[in-house]
């Protein structure tokens, strides 16, 4: 998945990773960090961390690799026990 950190601003810190959903679906999780649904209430983020109060962008990886919501010069980082899926599946 996408995950880009939205406090405070349009574009933040992104990441592609794998993560994990809950039973329901109705939470996901990712390096330690829970995540649920803001349900449409959110200003250009998804998803709230339930820790930090922090807003997200989280999204399926698109094929162009232009997944970033707004265009930006910030790299995306790629974990590495996903990069060669992403880099050929994508």
């Amino acid at each position: 998945m996408y995950i880009e950190q939205k406090a405070g601003s349009l574009t933040g810190p992104a990441r592609i990773g794998r993560v994990t959903y809950s039973k329901t679906g109705a939470t996901i999780h990712y390096k330690g960090k829970e995540f649920i649904s803001l349900k449409g209430s959110g200003f250009k983020a998804n998803y709230l961390e339930t820790k930090t109060g922090d807003h997200y962008w989280i999204s399926g990886p698109r094929k162009d690799g232009q997944d970033a919501l707004y265009p930006t010069n910030i790299p995306t980082e790629v974990d590495a026990d996903v990069s060669d899926e992403y880099w050929t599946s994508t």
